[in-house]
């Protein structure tokens, strides 16, 4: 779509004055080259037009005086004119954009996951620790815990961490003297700083830490061996992790790989669940 000559030159008006960034002035002349459908791009798709991280995008934002993209966003889309395009995008309500955003960001790990080598290769380092701890703390804990609980089926020998505090680091030696060599951890925003201490410690002691993650620039990143980045939603109050898990789920399938009584495991917890009667027909 053309950009008008207003389009761009509101843009120009808002960029006067900052003193941005390298990467910050690339997204700027991203935006401006692109001014028509400036308003209604996702960070995602900005990020990958301008050749630049979605964290860079949200700073970019940030260094405008917003409070994050999504308000960058709608005030572009405040000031655009009325026209057949800004009716027809704007049918789409709140809601439905938080999805389309998390859609843009499956197929961003999509994309990431064209090349499988980094998730195969933390699988089988997680198929061979015995014990594997499963770390997550506040907003990541829930899929820590979904992740052992699929992965406590098939590995002998689970330990999930989702608890701060004194006992955490007493958690992390006990695991590794019962033979652990590898920690997974799920780190999503916001990041405590606690959690930065566990990864720190962790790899102190020797383990492989592999971290799944919202992005290769989150805080965790310095503390990691292996970084499988996928991004959160940010459009409504609280972040959407839908990649996230999904990759959680994906790492689980790697893992199962690299164990080879992973079948039977399963096929016995099956028969147990059967003969139990654990499960509803």
């Amino acid at each position: 779509m053309t950009a008008s000559p207003n389009a761009s030159a509101r843009l120009h008006r808002l960029f006067e004055g900052h003193r941005l960034t390298p990467t910050q002035r690339r997204i700027a002349h991203c935006m401006v080259r692109q001014a028509a459908d400036a308003p209604f791009l996702s960070s995602i798709e900005l990020a990958e037009l301008a050749g630049v991280s979605q964290p860079s995008v949200t700073r970019f934002a940030v260094a405008l005086g917003f409070d994050g993209y999504p308000a960058l966003r709608k005030h572009l889309r405040d000031a655009a004119p009325a026209g057949p395009e800004t009716a027809a995008r704007g049918a789409v309500n709140q809601y439905q954009e938080a999805i389309q955003a998390e859609i843009e960001n499956l197929r961003h790990l999509s994309s990431l996951l064209s090349d499988p080598t980094p998730v195969t290769r933390a699988g089988h380092l997680l198929a061979a620790s015995r014990p594997l701890p499963v770390l997550g703390l506040r907003s990541a804990a829930a899929q820590a815990r979904a992740f052992a609980y699929f992965a406590a089926k098939v590995h002998p020998d689970i330990r999930l961490l989702d608890e701060a505090g004194s006992l955490l680091h007493d958690r992390l030696d006990h695991a590794r003297h019962s033979g652990a060599t590898a920690l997974l951890c799920f780190a999503l925003p916001r990041h405590p700083r606690e959690l930065l201490d566990a990864l720190s410690y962790a790899r102190s002691l020797g383990l492989t830490v592999i971290t799944i993650a919202d992005g290769a620039f989150a805080p965790v990143a310095a503390h990691c061996d292996l970084l499988l980045p996928a991004p959160v939603g940010t459009g409504l109050v609280f972040d959407t992790v839908s990649a996230p898990m999904l990759l959680g789920q994906v790492l689980l399938e790697a893992m199962c790989d690299g164990l080879p009584d992973a079948q039977a495991r399963l096929e016995e917890f099956d028969a147990r669940a059967a003969a139990r009667g654990l499960f509803v027909e």
